[in-house]
């Protein structure tokens, strides 16, 4: 009797197995089928993460701000000059800012030559500040494992390459910290005055600089008023904060060097001993620019190395 109770338990565990076996049989006939023959949805970039994606507010951050590269068909306004002209003592007006540009624009490049967002792609950029936090950090290997290496101002490689590395592809500089680059390494130039565009033009002219690839021309302050306007913080943003914003119009994958104070509080650079603990980030916003930075980690858009 205890027999016959039995087979229809045995026989109803039997058949569950076999519906199991039948659906994850099936299940994996239509996800080969799906990998192969299907099309996929095509993600932004090759990257693991691609920086756009799945993120309204930063896309949309992105997408109100004015595009960043200063050019004969994408000039700053009258409105945005006007607040250029608070960082600066010049009093020349608008005509003279917008005949200035166009002689620079009659020696360099206007093309801005980088290569766009695509599914089959990762492009991945390392920024890398000047922040004695590298000391001893080790990043340099990891640094130059990026495809693209952004440096700023005086920022050298010689005799640091063990914790800042040794490749540039773009090299962020306006005039107070220029130096003449080697020939892989493109120029990108701030121009925060009309002095500055006055400066790189007769710089050129006069044979002060060497320039030998093409330069890029950076419209900082739109872009600043548009994400930092209103936080009653520095007069204006530093070069390394506009270099961060740069490589998110360059790159899918941002990693972050060399921004912060170092282990003691102190606001120096790696290359040059410390002579004034009390040295701050001066005009700059330089602790709510770390904030942002950090805010951008945090949120998984970039990845920030804090430094030793």
């Amino acid at each position: 009797v205890k027999m016959l109770q039995r087979k229809p338990l045995v026989f109803f565990v039997l058949l569950c197995v076999l519906a199991i076996g039948v659906i994850s049989r099936a299940s994996w006939i239509l996800n080969v089928y799906q990998d192969f023959f299907l099309p996929q949805n095509e993600s932004v970039c090759a990257c693991n993460k691609c920086l756009m994606e799945y993120d309204p507010w930063l896309s949309e951050l992105m997408k109100e701000s004015p595009e960043p590269f200063l050019s004969p068909t994408n000039n700053i306004s009258e409105d945005t000059f006007n607040w250029w002209k608070r960082i600066q003592t010049d009093r020349r007006n608008f005509a003279f800012y917008n005949k200035t540009v166009d002689k620079v624009f009659q020696i360099f490049p206007t093309k801005v030559n980088f290569t766009r967002s695509s599914p089959d792609l990762c492009r991945t950029c390392a920024v890398v500040g000047n922040s004695g936090n590298l000391n001893g950090s080790h990043y340099g290997p990891l640094i130059d494992f990026h495809d693209i290496v952004i440096r700023i101002n005086r920022g050298p490689t010689k005799g640091f390459e063990r914790d800042v590395g040794n490749k540039t592809t773009y090299h962020v500089m306006y005039p107070r910290s220029f130096k003449n680059l080697d020939n892989t390494t493109h120029l990108v130039f701030f121009p925060f005055k009309i002095f500055d565009l006055l400066w790189l033009i007769r710089s050129f002219a006069q044979r002060y600089v060497c320039i030998t690839k093409v330069i890029f021309l950076f419209g900082p302050v739109s872009w600043y008023q548009s994400w930092m306007e209103g936080r009653g913080h520095g007069r204006y943003p530093s070069t390394g904060f506009l270099a961060l914003v740069l490589s998110l119009y360059l790159c899918d994958e941002v990693s972050v060097f060399g921004f912060g104070a170092d282990k003691n509080g102190n606001w120096n650079h790696y290359y040059e001993q410390i002579r004034n603990t009390r040295l701050k980030t001066g005009q700059h916003a330089g602790r709510v620019e770390y904030q942002y930075i950090e805010k951008l980690h945090k949120q998984r858009k970039i990845h920030f190395f804090r430094g030793w």
